[in-house]
């Protein structure tokens, strides 16, 4: 693996975790112990209609199976078309039709699982588990049977006092109310002191030794890293924004049950080390407290 024009480097022969085409991979400890995967699935064309929310399991981050095996199900805990209402619009896009779901993540808060996804053109949803496992059933979450907001890409972030946070697209954040049916608050920007945004999609942010972490996906010569910013508020003012993975953009970060931290990966092109295929690696927090790969 050549050094990365910023110095950051990837560890020697990354590989995915399974063979299957997925991007914009995600990572949820459950409290049973297992680990719970999704991503963006709709090879070979992730432009043009799909609608599947699919999830994989794994008791050590090693060996992942599909979550469901009914083949009526086809693998999928939701599904658009089957379960959606104002998810199922379609548009056109250079003449073809257009509505793909973009970015799921998987989240377990406040005793169940959490799916937040995009439906670009249309917005962000959030489906609520209504069993407390990762199987659902999932019903959507949102009171106004409409998007929580126009944009692409949504995540979750509950702070230590049980709040819990709305963000999606570069950086745009905003407090849910007690059920996580809406938000409380107008939505607003999260950026770095040196740029406009974080990243100009796929962000994400988490808590670790006290300060808050921002990161999100942007392009660097063609390439598509991961960057960071981080704050002693959520609000902000955040830090300069940093390469933090190379190749590493649109990830989201966690702790194994040992306490190790872990960045998702999934590869945009062919510069990655892999390319559209669910992965993951070590990471570490140098004296400065930014992110950094682990080199073994």
């Amino acid at each position: 693996m050549k050094t990365h024009p910023l110095e950051v480097q990837l560890p020697q022969a990354m590989k995915p975790l399974f063979d299957y085409p997925l991007r914009d991979t995600s990572i949820c400890l459950g409290p049973d112990g297992m680990y719970y995967l999704t991503g963006t699935t709709g090879f070979p064309d992730w432009w043009a209609v799909t609608g599947d929310l699919q999830i994989w399991k794994s008791p050590d981050l090693i060996d992942w199976t599909p979550l469901i095996t009914e083949p009526r199900k086809r693998t999928t805990v939701w599904n658009v078309d089957r379960d959606g209402t104002w998810q199922r619009s379609i548009t056109l896009r250079d003449s073809a039709p257009f509505r793909p779901l973009w970015a799921p993540e998987i989240h377990y808060i406040n005793g169940t699982y959490w799916l937040t996804y995009s439906l670009p053109r249309l917005g962000n949803g959030l489906l609520k588990s209504t069993s407390g496992w990762p199987e659902g059933p999932y019903k959507d979450a949102i009171t106004a049977n409409a998007p929580l907001s126009p944009h692409i890409d949504a995540t979750l972030f509950q702070e230590e006092d049980g709040t819990v946070y709305f963000i999606c697209d570069n950086g745009k954040i905003a407090r849910m109310n007690d059920d996580m049916s809406g938000l409380v608050e107008e939505l607003r920007q999260l950026s770095p002191a040196n740029a406009e945004h974080v990243g100009f999609e796929g962000t994400y942010l988490f808590k670790a030794h006290g300060k808050y972490h921002l990161v999100g996906a942007d392009f660097l010569d063609g390439d598509y890293h991961c960057y960071a910013a981080s704050s002693d508020h959520i609000y902000g003012p955040y830090s300069d924004r940093y390469l933090a993975i190379p190749h590493g953009g649109h990830n989201m970060i966690f702790q194994d049950k040992e306490g190790q931290w872990w960045s998702t990966f999934f590869g945009n092109n062919d510069n990655a080390p892999y390319k559209e295929r669910p992965g993951l690696l070590k990471i570490e927090f140098d004296a400065s407290l930014r992110i950094r790969p682990v080199i073994e």
